[in-house]
């Protein structure tokens, strides 16, 4: 046995052997009580705000034509590089999945 594990099972006896129970006296259901509510209904307006503002400058600022162009030069390389014998039915599970992917993303910073 090496001196870790020698060191390691004397701190466990000891602990085991001079355990003490605390009187709770009800002290942990109070401060579960006295915690703020999880569903705070300003965090959720706040939350809303910034989400929509976000929105706003996302169109107002020219992000659909960016991600709109993206997604064609994207297209436009793959037919230009010979894949344009790709079944249509995988281009367009391709893009659904990517466009949810990227909505629950979205929606996960929120």
């Amino acid at each position: 046995m090496t001196k870790i594990e020698n060191d390691e099972k004397l701190l466990k006896d000891f602990f085991t052997a001079n355990k003490q129970e605390i009187a709770d006296n009800d002290f942990s259901h109070r401060v579960m009580h006295r915690l703020p509510d999880r569903s705070n209904r300003l965090a959720r307006i706040w939350n809303a705000a910034v989400v929509v503002a976000g929105a706003v400058l996302f169109i107002w600022m020219g992000g659909l034509e960016a991600a709109w162009g993206t997604i064609r030069e994207v297209f436009i390389s793959m037919i230009n590089q010979g894949t344009a014998e790709l079944d249509p039915k995988s281009i367009i599970i391709a893009s659904v999945v990517l466009v949810f992917m990227a909505t629950r993303k979205v929606a996960s910073m929120a």
